[in-house]
């Protein structure tokens, strides 16, 4: 699980566009969520998994928002990416 989280690291980082970014950025969530909830279960305490929920939350929401506030920031690249310049 670390490694995944490490590499999806690495792709938000070195991404070369920024839907690569975004998705990277919510796969680390993810797994961060996932990890959370594992330790919560190796663990046995029941209040990490109110952590792990509220963090996906957060972490939903936070994507939502980015994606709109790009979507606002580059319209006109919206549905380009794949056309010769």
């Amino acid at each position: 699980m670390l490694a995944t989280m490490a590499l999806a690291l690495a792709r938000a980082l070195l991404g070369p566009t920024v839907w690569d970014r975004i998705v990277a950025v919510n796969v680390f969530g993810t797994k961060t969520v996932l990890l959370v909830a594992l330790i919560s279960f190796v663990m046995g305490h029941d209040l990490f998994i109110d952590i792990a929920l509220v963090y996906a939350l957060i972490n939903f929401i936070a994507i939502i928002a980015v994606l709109k506030l790009v979507r606002l920031q580059r319209p006109e690249e919206i549905g380009r990416e794949g056309e010769e310049p």
